[in-house]
């Protein structure tokens, strides 16, 4: 073998020797980087933990706060549909036991008016007819 053949050998050799470290070296790195990750995950998981539990409480608690909203508007509005029935009703009532003795008392006035009228016509004087007599007209009663 020539020396330019063996030059070139022991290039080849130290170039793949380099390489070669260089991979190790890139194996290494990616163990590390890895096992780093997998800390950082691990502890990212374990700071998240009470701060999903918390979140999980806090919708749980407002799910059940809306429930007790819901619940409550039922409740008041079944409570104002019941008031707005009564308050019909008492004005029903109300009308009934007003109104109803005011027509009468209506009645009884137009009553009253007409025997008065009839009353003022006869004073005012009879009609005559063919079947009234007068009285003695120079009799002083």
């Amino acid at each position: 073998m020539s020396t330019t053949g063996v030059v070139l050998l022991g290039v080849i050799a130290g170039a793949t020797l380099v390489m070669a470290i260089i991979q190790v070296g890139l194996i290494v790195f990616a163990g590390r980087l890895a096992r780093k990750v997998d800390q950082l995950s691990t502890r990212l998981e374990q700071d998240i933990r009470p701060f999903i539990a918390n979140a999980t409480e806090v919708a749980g608690n407002a799910a059940r706060a809306t429930s007790l909203a819901v619940l409550q508007m039922e409740r008041a509005d079944e409570l104002i549909a019941g008031l707005s029935q009564r308050v019909e009703d008492t004005a029903r009532v109300i009308q009934g036991t007003l109104l109803a003795p005011a027509r009468e008392g209506r009645a009884l006035l137009a009553a009253i008016g007409a025997t008065i009228g009839a009353l003022r016509e006869e004073r005012q004087g009879r009609p005559q007819g063919p079947g009234v007599e007068d009285e003695d007209p120079l009799f002083i009663g």
